[in-house]
C-alpha cells in the first residue's frame, strides 16, 4: 500500500508496540505478578503456611517442605533457613539457595516495643536451651533470634511462646515487622508522651491480618515519645516521634521513607502532628499507600523509601490525607535535638515513680538461653517483673527499688552484663554474620567481641561516645552507614596477595536531627586481622586533631583521607 497524507504509516514497516508494565503498583491496576516473590504471594497468603507447618512439615520433616514455603512463606512466621556450616563467604553469591540451606532454621521472636515480663523472658530462655542449642541473640529490632531450630519442634515452640503472650507472627517476610518502641516508655522521667497504647492497638488490629500481609516488601515501624530519639526513627518506613505541639500538647511528628541496605535513605518529615489515639489510623494509611502504590516489579526497588523519594513528602501527605484518611492532618513542629549523646539507656536511671531502671550491655547482642533465664530470676529477686530490649542490642531491667540497685548491678556483672561498660562495649554492634546467615560474606559476632577486648586494652582512657557497627554483607542489618565507624563485610586481598575476610570502611555516619551517612574513603578496606590496628590508629588521630567538644562523626567528615586511612 502506497503512502498517502491520510495513511503515512504505510511508508514504513509497522513496529511492534509493547505494553509498558509499570512498577507493579496495584493502585495503577498492575496485579499480574512480575517476579517469583509476587507470584508465590498471589498463589497463597504467607499467613496460611502455619497450618502446613503444624499438620505436614513438622510431622514429615524438612525434606517435605515445598520450596516456595521454605524460602518464602515461612518467613511470615519468623522462620528463615540458616547457613549450612563450612561454606565460606566467597561462595555466598555463587551457590544456589538449596546448596546454602541447612536443615535448621533461624526463628525470630517478635517483641513489639521491646516489652517483656520476666515470665516471658524465662520462657524465651527455656526454649533456647531446649530447642536452639542455647542461642538467643538480641537484635537491633528489639527481637530475640534463635538458631538450630528443627521444623519438628516449631509447633511446640509456638505453643510455649503463645502461652505467655509472645508470637513469631510476621516477624519476617513482606509484612509489617516488629514495631520499635522506646524501651522506657511509660517510666522515663523525661518522656514527652508514652506511645505504648498505639503499639498495642496496631498489634491488635493489624498484625496477623490479611489486610496487610502481602506488601511489596518488609515494612518497619518506630514509635517513641522519648526526647532521646531512641528508636532510630530516621531509618524506618514510618515513625512517630514525640513532640510538644504549642496548641495541642504532646503528640507525635510523622516521618516516612527511611531505610538502609544498599540504597540508604533518611526518612522525611511530613510536617504533620498526630495525637496518640490517631496513630493506628495514620499508620494504616501509610502502610496502605505502600501496599497499593509500592513498587512490586523489582525487589531492589520495592521498599517505601523509593516511592517517597519519587513522590516527595508533599504528594505523599496529600495522598495520605485525601485517599486514606479522608481528612487533613494537623501541621506540627519538628522534634527537638536530644541532649544526650547515647540513646541506649545503659546505666542506672531514675524512673518517674521513684524506682530505678538498669540498662546493661551484652557483647554485640550475643547472649544465651541460660543467661536470659538468670536475668529473669535476678530481676524478680530485686523486685522487678519487667525487662526491655533496645534497638542497640541492649537489655533493661525495670522497677528496681533504690536499696537493691547496687546488688542487682553486681549480680549482672557476674554474668558479664555490665551497666558500666566501656565506650567500646557500649557502642559496638554486629549482625548475625556468616555463622548462620546465608547472605553473609564474613564473620561478625566473634570479630566484634574480640575488637572490644583489643580496644579496651589499647585505649583504656577513651570515653567519647562512639559507635562501631559490623555487618557481614552489604545489606546493613547492623546499620553501618549511620555509625561513627561502619564496617561492611567483604572479601579483600591482604599484603600476601591472599583473599581473606575484611571490611569496607564507612566513617562519620550519624543518627539524630543531623542524620547523615558515613564517608567512604577511596580504596579504604581493612582485613579482619588488621581491624584492631586500624581502629586504634584512627581514634588516636581523632584525639590528636579534634577541636573542643567535637564529635568523632564531625571530625571524620572534615579529616583528610590520610588521617582516615
Amino acid at each position: 500500500m502506497a503512502a498517502t497524507p491520510q495513511n503515512p504509516a504505510a511508508a514504513t514497516p509497522r513496529r511492534k508496540v509493547s505494553r509498558h508494565r509499570g512498577e507493579g503498583q496495584w493502585a495503577a491496576g498492575h496485579f499480574t505478578p512480575l517476579n517469583g516473590n509476587e507470584q508465590f504471594k498471589k498463589d497463597d497468603d504467607g499467613l496460611n503456611v502455619r497450618t502446613r507447618i503444624e499438620t505436614i512439615y513438622s510431622k514429615r520433616g524438612f525434606d517435605s517442605i515445598d520450596p516456595n514455603d521454605l524460602r518464602g512463606r515461612m518467613r511470615w512466621w519468623g522462620l528463615y533457613t540458616q547457613r549450612k556450616p563450612g561454606i565460606d563467604g566467597g561462595k555466598t553469591a555463587i551457590l544456589e539457595p538449596e546448596e546454602l540451606d541447612d536443615k535448621y532454621f533461624m526463628l525470630r521472636v517478635r517483641i513489639d516495643g521491646g516489652r517483656l515480663t520476666t515470665e516471658q523472658l524465662r520462657v524465651i530462655g527455656e526454649i533456647s536451651q531446649e530447642f536452639a542449642r542455647g542461642t538467643a541473640d538480641l537484635t537491633d529490632r528489639q527481637n530475640v533470634q534463635y538458631h538450630w531450630i528443627r521444623i519438628e519442634d516449631v509447633p511446640e515452640i509456638w505453643n510455649r511462646l503463645e502461652a505467655v503472650g509472645l508470637s513469631t507472627t510476621e516477624a519476617c517476610g513482606d509484612t509489617p515487622r516488629t514495631i520499635l518502641g522506646s524501651p522506657v516508655a511509660g517510666i522515663a522521667e523525661d518522656e514527652i508522651i508514652d506511645g505504648s497504647p498505639a503499639v498495642d492497638e496496631i498489634n491488635r488490629r493489624f498484625i496477623g491480618s490479611k489486610e496487610f500481609s502481602n506488601l511489596p516488601r518488609k515494612f518497619k515501624t518506630a514509635i517513641s515519645g522519648s526526647p532521646l530519639l531512641d528508636v532510630a526513627h530516621e531509618i524506618n518506613d514510618v515513625a512517630f516521634v514525640g513532640v510538644e505541639h504549642p496548641e495541642h500538647g504532646p503528640g507525635f511528628d510523622l516521618w516516612v521513607g527511611g531505610g538502609l541496605s544498599t540504597n540508604p535513605k533518611i526518612g522525611v518529615r511530613l510536617g504533620a502532628w498526630v495525637p496518640l489515639d490517631e496513630i493506628p489510623d495514620v499508620w494504616a494509611g501509610v502502610i496502605g499507600i505502600f501496599r497499593d502504590y509500592g513498587y512490586r516489579r523489582l525487589r531492589n526497588r520495592a521498599r517505601l523509601k523509593f516511592l517517597v523519594a519519587d513522590w516527595g513528602p508533599e504528594k505523599f501527605r496529600q495522598v495520605l490525607e485525601d485517599e486514606y484518611l479522608k481528612r487533613a492532618l494537623v501541621d506540627g513542629p519538628a522534634p527537638a535535638a536530644p541532649v544526650e549523646r547515647w540513646r541506649d539507656h545503659v546505666g542506672v536511671h531514675r524512673q518517674n515513680d521513684g524506682r530505678f531502671y538498669v540498662g546493661i550491655a551484652p557483647r554485640v547482642g550475643r547472649v544465651d538461653g541460660a543467661t536470659l533465664t538468670k536475668i529473669a530470676e535476678l530481676a524478680e529477686e530485686h523486685g522487678s517483673g519487667r525487662v526491655r530490649t533496645t534497638v542497640e542490642q541492649k537489655l533493661i531491667v525495670l522497677d528496681v527499688v533504690e536499696e537493691k540497685v547496687a546488688s542487682l548491678v553486681e549480680a549482672l556483672e557476674a554474668l558479664d552484663l555490665t551497666a558500666r561498660p566501656s565506650t567500646f562495649r557500649r557502642g559496638t554492634m554486629a549482625c548475625t554474620g556468616i555463622e548462620y546467615c546465608k547472605l553473609a560474606i564474613v564473620e561478625t559476632k566473634q570479630r566484634g567481641s574480640a575488637l572490644i577486648d583489643e580496644l579496651e586494652r589499647r585505649l583504656p582512657e577513651f570515653d567519647e561516645p562512639l559507635t562501631i557497627n559490623i555487618n557481614g554483607c552489604p545489606n546493613a542489618c547492623a546499620r553501618i552507614q549511620v555509625a561513627d565507624i561502619g564496617l561492611k563485610g567483604q572479601l579483600v586481598v591482604n599484603e600476601r596477595g591472599e583473599q581473606v575476610e575484611g571490611y569496607q570502611v564507612h566513617l562519620g555516619g550519624a543518627l539524630g536531627l543531623e542524620a547523615s551517612f558515613g564517608r567512604k574513603v577511596r580504596g579504604l578496606k581493612v582485613t579482619s586481622e588488621e581491624l584492631p590496628d586500624y581502629v586504634e590508629r584512627v581514634l588516636k588521630r581523632f584525639q590528636d586533631e579534634r577541636e573542643d567538644g567535637e564529635r568523632f562523626a564531625t571530625w571524620a567528615t572534615r579529616a583528610s583521607e590520610e588521617a582516615l586511612s
